[in-house]
């Protein structure tokens, strides 16, 4: 009998400066509770999903932040009540948050929980985007290189809900060596958190070339390294600042099985054939059969691209 999960994308409209811990977690709790009415048994959270995109802000007391915005244990008094509800419905979940280690060391995180509430996997963000210093002619700031380290657990899969899950934050979904380490694993499904801006600080994009790529990386590091992605946005105006949302659940053949509508709060779910990631390891992503290693040795080498001296 073929493997089935019911996995749901809880996305999340906009939070603001001025929103709390204790009701972002409420609204969390309520799209729990909706994915619970659509028969999830796996509900996946954006990143930072506590919080407002705090990155987007230059803010000088580190003190400061470190209070308003990063948790220092997982749950805390204020997200508790989502383990609560997890547990009561039998849901397991992942979820993104900014972490403050005992060390004092600060990361871009997300988990998984277990339908029984327990923290099963953790995942610290690897590909960190933006910039560490501030940029005053900017439209806004992105700031994840100033306030996140660089996370040391690497690419990890776990046995979860009779899968082999992994996990990923928003930018991670740009760079293709993570889903094949993931995938080298024997991952099948890939969990995936982000809050993209709508407008590229770097330079002209129209949105809708933004949300092309998006979907396309989507749907490439699905069928490539045939796993199910289901990738998560926190989005909408934040202070003004526009996220887009675009929520997905992508098949291991590349198709979107499921996408969000809005830049709300809202959730979408797909009954996942599981096998389906299986079957097609076995044939035509067969990695035992078909990869060369031996002719890959550039891709961890090499960190920069570079003219390669005998091809000039």
């Amino acid at each position: 009998m073929a493997r089935h999960l019911r996995i749901a994308s809880a996305q999340l409209g906009p939070l603001h400066l001025a929103d709390s811990r204790k009701s972002a977690t409420g609204r969390l709790v309520a799209l729990l509770r909706d994915a619970h009415m659509m028969g999830a048994k796996f509900v996946v959270f954006p990143e930072l999903a506590f919080t407002t995109f705090f990155p987007r802000w230059w803010m000088p007391d580190q003190d400061e932040v470190d209070a308003k915005f990063f948790e220092r244990a997982m749950p805390s008094p204020e997200t508790q009540p989502l383990f609560d509800e997890a547990k009561k419905l039998g849901i397991g979940f992942y979820i993104g948050y900014a972490e403050l280690t005992p060390q004092g060391e600060h990361f871009n995180t997300a988990i998984l929980v277990a339908p029984e509430g327990t923290v099963v996997g953790k995942y610290r963000k690897i590909h960190l985007p933006g910039h560490a210093d501030h940029k005053p002619d900017a439209a806004f700031q992105h700031l994840e290189k100033k306030y996140f380290q660089v996370g040391e657990l690497g690419f990890r899969v776990w046995r979860f809900l009779d899968t082999i899950t992994g996990m990923l934050i928003c930018n991670d979904r740009r760079w293709p060596e993570a889903f094949r380490v993931l995938a080298l694993q024997g991952a099948e499904v890939v969990a995936l958190g982000f809050n993209t801006p709508t407008e590229n600080l770097h330079y002209p994009e129209p949105p809708a070339l933004r949300v092309h790529h998006h979907l396309i990386m989507a749907q490439s590091m699905a069928f490539q390294n045939a796993t199910w992605l289901v990738e998560t946005a926190k989005c909408g105006a934040e202070d003004g600042f526009r996220m887009f949302g675009h929520s997905v659940i992508v098949a291991p053949t590349g198709e979107i099985a499921v996408k969000s509508q809005s830049e709300e709060d809202e959730v979408i779910c797909f009954n996942c054939d599981i096998d389906l990631a299986a079957n097609l390891k076995r044939t035509m992503f067969n990695f035992a059969a078909h990869r060369r290693p031996e002719h890959y040795r550039l891709i961890v080498e090499r960190v920069g691209a570079e003219i390669t001296p005998e091809n000039r």
